[in-house]
């Protein structure tokens, strides 16, 4: 691959550049704002995220997306969930139907419920195009060339295998897996349980309590999946129990920091605007909890986060429903897996 193209500049975008312009791959990375485009080409720095990050020279920076996908053999898509469709419409015109398409958001999309790979086949149509990126990879560490792992997720076996190569290195080391629906909603839902954690913390609670979170965390987002018609095993890999570690546990995870604010009394407008970040998990607790009554599954975790986060219920009374359930068995909701 000589060419690729990342639309968005956020942490995440130009992490993932640096990434590809570090293998000699002419990276074209669209920028919403004139400044920070004109920052990235004229200082090979972010001037918004990762500002210590200097960006390979094969990387350039533009504002205009007919530019950016110009012999683009690969296209990104790394902005929020809530922009995917937005980002999708903007490459329409100049795409190339022959060009994979990937995906880096987490997320549901709000009213239709609709992965990211949804929404592109929506707008754009050719879903074997498509594929995901995701796992523990916090944007600090994969742009300093700190080992780390991902899953590319891919509709069509070929497009995996192909984008696979292009993002291996010696320190981001990719994984192919062909169940995009268990990739994306592991993604999505493993936020929500992040908030929960940080969330714990904030109110000063124990290693036991967060192990308990992430646990059961992990046990209803498997209960989605299975509905969904996932592979349970996804929940057991990178994409699954790996991001859910990372984001849960992380100094880096904003969906950690933003329960943790929340627990101490702050807001998501606040947690956004001084950090300039979006936690895909606040918005990921509304949605990722309508798709699990779609199903009928037992989400409690997860509907508690919502009603905390949107409904403003009492961190206290969260708790307090949690820990005060009907007993049941550990596996309840799972047994009928068959692995």
């Amino acid at each position: 691959m000589k060419h690729a193209a990342v639309i968005g500049a956020g942490s995440w975008g130009t992490a993932i550049a640096s990434v590809l312009g570090g293998k000699g791959i002419s990276t074209a990375l669209w920028a919403r704002s004139a400044e920070v485009a004109d920052a990235l080409n004229a200082v090979r720095r972010n001037p918004r995220y990762l500002t210590g990050v200097v960006l390979p020279p094969e990387v350039w920076a533009t504002t205009d997306v007919q530019q950016a996908l110009r012999d683009a053999e690969m296209v990104v898509l790394a902005t929020p969930s809530k922009s995917i469709r937005e980002a999708a419409e903007s490459i329409r015109p100049y795409w190339d139907t022959s060009t994979p398409v990937v995906s880096l958001a987490k997320g549901l999309e709000r009213g239709s419920l609709y992965r990211m790979t949804e929404v592109l086949t929506d707008v754009l149509g050719h879903r074997e195009m498509f594929a995901v990126l995701s796992g523990p990879n916090h944007a600090e560490e994969v742009s300093v060339g700190i080992p780390s792992a991902t899953v590319i997720a891919a509709y069509d076996q070929k497009i995996g295998v192909a984008l696979r190569s292009a993002f291996m290195t010696s320190s981001f080391r990719a994984y192919t897996n062909l169940d995009v629906v268990g990739v994306e909603l592991a993604g999505a839902s493993k936020n929500v349980i992040a908030v929960a954690a940080g969330m714990s913390d904030g109110l000063g609670f124990g290693d036991n309590t967060k192990a308990t979170l992430m646990t059961r965390g992990l046990a209803e987002m498997s209960r989605l999946g299975k509905a969904a018609g996932a592979n349970p095993l996804t929940y057991m890999g990178l994409a699954g129990m790996g991001d859910l570690i990372a984001t849960c546990t992380s100094r880096h995870s904003r969906n950690r920091a933003l329960g943790e604010r929340i627990a101490r009394g702050g807001t998501v407008a606040q947690f956004e605007r001084e950090t300039h970040m979006v936690a895909e998990g606040a918005v990921s607790s509304a949605t990722v909890d309508e798709l699990g009554v779609r199903h009928g599954v037992d989400m409690p975790i997860t509907h508690q986060v919502r009603a905390i986060v949107h409904d403003g219920a009492p961190l206290a009374s969260a708790a307090a429903a949690l820990m005060g359930r009907d007993a049941t068995d550990e596996l309840h909701g799972m047994d009928l897996i068959d692995i």
